[in-house]
């Protein structure tokens, strides 16, 4: 009989990786302590959000792990010419994560949406004047394209282009803040047509694409999607933009108008857009203050973002100015023009001089 024949197998032998074989202070420790938070004790925020996003200099000691077919690997620094010694310094003051993104969100939507319930149960439009219903139609309906524009086209095609996953979480939240506030005034809009008055819903179209007054401020959305530079993009939206079209347009004139000729609907929808950009002016006020204030690199962003300012202020003006018009629209005139604009372009001023950023000239002209 042949014996049988006896397979081998390879002795096994059980190594220790060099990061579980070390010992250090906190080697037995429950906690985590691999970054400094801002305050004695990390949030929850903090420890889902921080170096979630690799980065070679802190924890790829072989390079990136993954990388673009036909460029550099990761998340390229030289996607911004903006510089900074320690991106990963920024954290959002609003602490936004998973959760809150969707807690804070949500709790709007139902504000919205029983707000439209009770305007079409009272049948409050039924009292509106016909020219605020004609000013409603064209101009709020208008601002939904620019909003829209914004959150899809600016927000987020650079939601992932920052260097740090604290940043690129900031941006994605504030992509969906516009989403959703041009969703709110799409719904209001059709709300409006649904409704026993003289209301247009699709007028906003037309006026979006060939009114005269909207046009300055059309190319300018448009122009800010062709930017390539990430931060440059939110420096001219939030800082340059937003301060002297947007909240020109939804804080200076909608919110001080409205009431005055019947209608507690508009401030209601269009004051959640400006809680959403007070926050997103939060984190980006952290962002360039943290730049504008870096000890290598502050004074070379400074001269960077004086450029932006000089690229991008000029074409701001221009299309608030050309929103002059509209002020005349309503029956009940509360603000003027001349009131509205000097009350943007003193906030602009103020914001700049948090960032310690000289005021542009074009300014005060």
């Amino acid at each position: 009989m042949a014996e049988t024949k006896q397979r081998s197998f390879p002795r096994i032998e059980f190594t220790d990786s060099e990061a579980g074989a070390l010992e250090f202070p906190s080697s037995k420790s429950r906690t985590y302590n691999y970054y400094r938070p801002a305050r004695l004790r990390a949030t929850m925020y903090e420890d889902v959000t921080v170096d979630v996003q690799p980065d070679p200099e802190r924890h790829l000691s072989q390079g990136w792990i993954y990388g673009f077919g036909d460029g550099p690997g990761g998340y390229p620094k030289e996607w911004t010419a903006a510089k900074s010694s320690n991106w990963h310094a920024f954290l959002d003051p609003n602490e936004e994560w998973d959760q809150t993104i969707y807690r804070n969100n949500s709790a709007v939507v139902r504000q919205v949406d029983l707000c439209l319930q009770n305007a079409k149960r009272a049948r409050a439009y039924d009292g509106w004047n016909a020219a605020w219903l004609k000013f409603i139609e064209r101009n709020l309906g208008a601002w939904m394209h620019a909003e829209n524009g914004l959150g899809l086209h600016v927000f987020t095609a650079v939601q992932r282009s920052g260097p740090t996953n604290m940043i690129n979480t900031a941006v994605a939240v504030n992509a969906a803040h516009k989403m959703r506030f041009a969703q709110d005034l799409a719904l209001f809009n059709l709300d409006l047509s649904e409704a026993d008055v003289q209301f247009d819903g699709s007028a906003h179209k037309e006026v979006w694409k060939d009114a005269p007054e909207w046009q300055p401020t059309r190319e300018v959305v448009e122009r800010l999607t062709a930017v390539g530079d990430w931060c440059e993009l939110l420096f001219a939206t939030n800082v340059v933009f937003e301060q002297l079209v947007g909240s020109l347009f939804r804080s200076e004139l909608v919110m001080q108008i409205a009431a005055r000729n019947g209608d507690y609907i508009t401030p209601t929808i269009v004051g959640t857009g400006e809680h959403d950009y007070d926050r997103d002016l939060a984190y980006t006020r952290n962002l360039f203050r943290l730049l504008t204030r870096d000890e290598q690199y502050g004074e070379i962003n400074k001269v960077l973002f004086g450029e932006w300012l000089t690229t991008w202020v000029p074409r701001c003006l221009a299309a608030a100015q050309a929103l002059q018009p509209i002020w005349s629209q309503p029956a009940d005139k509360a603000v003027t023009f001349a009131d509205s604009f000097d009350a943007a372009k003193q906030k602009f001023r103020s914001l700049l001089e948090e960032l310690g950023l000289d005021t542009p000239k074009e300014l005060d002209q």
